[in-house]
């Protein structure tokens, strides 16, 4: 039925999804190019760790975008950079097949996508200090105070992040709702293996195109904060001898 959620409250890990499924209508383009597309740049989650030289067919940095919602900025950025790869993660049909679209049309080459909870795929599908970056852009703020729980920013989760990063590779977020870029600046700074690249939050990068929805919110003197934290150049051995304590 269009516009029905199912809220998603824990996974089969525990964990609080910070998402809902909404059954919302998916167009007939979209329909298409998802059957035709994830075929080819779709990857099926399991739970095992994925070759990501194989996968791309090539060695390049890695990065991951979290959330992508319909793709546009994804696309703009990965055919703005055909020297990345990049690896999105949507859980909504829509958005996949958009994205699929986009791909389709631009000949994006760098580009696969993983219609799955992130939280999973992060922990089961990616090694370790496999990535270069990580974008997680405009997130659901979840304004209710008794939903804030349901963020996706959380200190478990960022901890999870940070292990994915190479030393050097860096999170980018970007949200619209001050209380929750407050909450994000007091998380990244709590989790020891990053560190800060401005001293609170940092400016727009050029490589974060303004979204149509984002360009109409700063007209009307909405604020936007973007936070750019990098993995500590001497954490992976840090990491790893306190990995090798615990042992």
């Amino acid at each position: 039925m269009a516009g029905q959620e199912t809220v998603h409250s824990a996974g089969r890990a525990g964990h609080i999804r910070s998402f809902v499924r909404r059954q919302g209508r998916v167009s007939n383009a979209q329909q298409r190019y998802h059957e035709e597309m994830m075929a080819s740049i779709g990857v099926p989650y399991r739970m095992a760790r994925v070759d990501l030289d194989a996968l791309f067919g090539r060695a390049a940095p890695r990065i991951v975008e979290i959330g992508f919602g319909m793709g546009e900025t994804s696309a703009a950025i990965a055919a703005a950079h055909p020297e990345n790869d990049y690896l999105g993660i949507e859980v909504h049909t829509p958005g996949v097949g958009s994205l699929c679209k986009l791909v389709a049309e631009r000949g994006l080459q760098n580009l696969r996508i993983i219609q799955h909870d992130a939280v999973e795929v992060l922990r089961d599908m990616l090694e370790p200090a496999s990535l270069a970056g990580v974008h997680l852009f405009f997130p659901d703020p979840w304004p209710k105070k008794r939903h804030q729980k349901r963020r996706l920013l959380q200190p478990v989760f960022l901890a999870l992040l940070a292990s994915r990063l190479q030393p050097g590779g860096y999170i980018h977020c970007a949200t619209d709702w001050e209380d929750y870029a407050q909450q994000m600046l007091a998380v990244l700074m709590a989790e020891h293996l990053l560190e800060n690249t401005a001293s609170g939050y940092a400016p727009r990068p050029d490589y974060r195109p303004l979204t149509k929805f984002e360009q109409r919110g700063l007209r009307l003197g909405h604020g936007v904060w973007d936070l750019v934290f990098r993995r500590r150049q001497e954490s992976l051995q840090t990491e790893n001898n306190r990995q090798d304590q615990l042992a």
